[in-house]
C-alpha cells in the first residue's frame, strides 16, 4: 500500500520532471490509498488551476483507489504527529493515514523527508 500525497498527485498530474521519479514508486491503483484530506486537496488545487472537468475525473480515479476517511483514530494520532513531528494539520492527517494502514506515503513535500515510512522525492528545479 502506497498513500499518494497531494504533492506527489500534482507533479504526476502535471507531467512535471518529477513525475518520472514518482512513477516507478507508483502502486497499482487498487493499491493506492487516498485520504478524504488528500482528495479534497486535490479538488480545491484541480478546480483552481486545470478546472471542474479535470477536477471530477481525477476524484472519479481516487474513488477507484483506497478510499480513507478521517475517524476518530485517525484524528487522535494526526493530533500526536502535530506534536511530535511539527507538521500541520492536513499533513498530520495525511502521515496518520498512512501509518494507521501500514502504508508508506509518497511524497514531493520537504517537510515529511525522514519521517518514518515515507519516500520523499524532492521536486525538480527544472
Amino acid at each position: 500500500m502506497v498513500l499518494v500525497d497531494t504533492s506527489a498527485w500534482i507533479e504526476w498530474l502535471i507531467g512535471s520532471s518529477t513525475a518520472d521519479r514518482l512513477t516507478e514508486h507508483l502502486p497499482q491503483q487498487s493499491d493506492w490509498l487516498v485520504p478524504t484530506m488528500v482528495q479534497l486537496e486535490l479538488a480545491k488545487w484541480l478546480t483552481r488551476e486545470l478546472g471542474e472537468d479535470k477536477a471530477d475525473q481525477v476524484i472519479a480515479f481516487t474513488q477507484v483507489c483506497q478510499v480513507v476517511p478521517l475517524d476518530t483514530e485517525i484524528a487522535l494520532m494526526a493530533a500526536e504527529d502535530c506534536r511530535v513531528y511539527k507538521l500541520a494539520t492536513a499533513d498530520a492527517i495525511i502521515f496518520a493515514t498512512a501509518r494507521s494502514r501500514g502504508a508508506a506515503l509518497l511524497t514531493c513535500d520537504a517537510h515529511f523527508e525522514g519521517l518514518p515510512s515515507v519516500t520523499y522525492i524532492p521536486k525538480s528545479d527544472s
